[in-house]
């Protein structure tokens, strides 16, 4: 089973988890980059903004071929309570039929994954991917050595789920 990480990262913690997922479960990762510029107070609140409206963004790359991935991971930050512009841009830019999903977020606000992951599950199930799993960090005040141990902690528990049956 080839397994692909796609994500997107604003401030880092999203990255972190990305990339510990892909070297302790030996999948291939791709970062997704927002063209938009984001940085500056008010770029951060027409963000907001834009996520929750689920505008569209720019990206880079602004397609993917999935056609070798049977399992791929989506992670996004959570913002407004809402996936990134960019992985909202990049869901719909691609072709999702037939495969088998696990969502991930972060954030650093407690109770906005629910409608986050929420989203995301319909996003893709509405493009024919079949959602297998979905989990978030809450990484407000957390160094990068404690995202990497939660993201630890979550492969465990996911590995354990795969090979019971769960």
């Amino acid at each position: 089973m080839k397994t692909l990480i796609i994500y997107y990262s604003d401030g880092g913690s999203t990255k972190i988890m990305a990339r510990t997922l892909s070297m302790h479960l030996k999948a291939d990762i791709i970062e997704i980059k927002d063209l938009k510029n984001r940085k500056g107070f008010a770029n951060r609140f027409l963000s907001s903004v834009d996520a929750f409206r689920e505008s569209k963004t720019k990206i880079s790359p602004a397609k993917l071929d999935l056609t070798d991935y049977d399992l791929i991971y989506i992670g996004t930050p959570t913002w407004a309570g809402k996936p990134t512009p960019a992985i909202i841009t990049l869901i719909d830019n691609c072709n999702w039929a037939g495969k088998d999903v696990i969502l991930f977020t972060t954030m650093t606000k407690d109770g906005s994954e629910g409608t986050t992951l929420e989203r995301l599950d319909e996003k893709v199930s509405m493009r024919g991917a079949r959602v297998v799993e979905s989990f978030s960090l809450n990484t407000k005040g957390k160094s990068m050595e404690h995202i990497i141990s939660d993201t630890e902690g979550i492969i465990q528990t996911l590995v354990l789920k795969m090979y019971s049956g769960a």
